[in-house]
């Protein structure tokens, strides 16, 4: 009964991934021209310094992301209604931004944001910002930032929301006798079990981010200059631009180790947190 899903798996995961490892090692100047090379590919990659400035950027962007949705995901999620019909209608309306494709996110937001007719890109201009996303490095990615909270703070809240709905009464109740603030609530009560769902949240969140593309792709291109080309972007034009199938195979490689390795740190952290609490 297993074999037929690990058929599948081999075929759209481990094949792809022998292959990519397969590359990385050789030259390849054609179909039949390819020289072995070792590990000379992973060596260039890790030594680019694009590559470098391409890193500390997705880093920067992913600390960003973390810092502001995993707050604001369970500060929303409290403010939601338990019961009656408006709890329909709030989950419809924050699960709406998940439903656009990621290449239609980039497009409402490089309209939305444009500073000449755009309505963000107005409205900031005309109380005294100087607002141009296609030409001030800082203003473009924190363009690329408030995009992704609009797009995926979403995902957070209903995680949030429901890890606090399968709360006991029990507990709220319990509190209420014994006169318990509403911050005591949430310390000791509501926190402690929302960490397997914030374990969950903060992973998707940090994958997400750290493989973005579409978005900044579309609405700012990468520019200006560098200040938004993140990893993802930089592999797609070393793979598919510039056609270098070795360094990139190399570069991928990294990519995926790096996800994996911070992905690891932050299930052990959560873990730690939850052994000591």
């Amino acid at each position: 009964m297993v074999l037929p899903v690990v058929l599948v798996v081999a075929f759209s995961a481990i094949m792809p991934l022998m292959t990519v490892v397969n590359y990385s090692l050789q030259d390849i100047f054609g179909p039949n021209s390819r020289f072995f090379v070792g590990t000379a590919w992973f060596t260039e990659v890790l030594r680019d310094p694009a590559l470098h400035g391409a890193l500390i950027r997705q880093l920067l962007f992913s600390a960003a992301v973390l810092l502001i949705q995993i707050p604001l995901g369970v500060g929303l999620a409290l403010c939601l209604p338990k019961k009656g019909p408006w709890v329909s209608v709030s989950l419809v309306l924050l699960a709406l931004p998940l439903l656009v494709p990621w290449n239609v996110v980039g497009t409402i937001w490089q309209v939305f944001s444009r500073p000449d007719v755009g309505f963000a890109g107005v409205i900031l201009n005309s109380i005294g910002f100087d607002y141009n996303y296609t030409g001030d490095s800082l203003d473009a990615w924190l363009t690329v930032l408030v995009m992704d909270v609009w797009h995926w703070t979403s995902l957070v809240i209903l995680l949030c929301y429901a890890g606090l709905q399968a709360i006991p009464d029990a507990f709220y109740q319990a509190a209420r006798i014994d006169g318990a603030s509403r911050w005591a609530v949430f310390r000791f009560i509501e926190l402690p079990k929302l960490k397997g769902v914030l374990l969950i949240a903060i992973l998707l969140r940090f994958i997400f981010s750290f493989r973005i593309y579409a978005e900044p792709f579309v609405l700012t291109g990468g520019g200006p200059g560098n200040a938004t080309t993140f990893l993802s972007q930089s592999l797609t034009t070393m793979a598919v631009g510039q056609f270098d199938l070795g360094p990139a195979a190399a570069f991928s490689l990294i990519y995926f180790l790096i996800i994996l390795l911070f992905s690891y740190v932050f299930y052990l952290t959560i873990l730690n947190m939850d052994r000591e609490g």
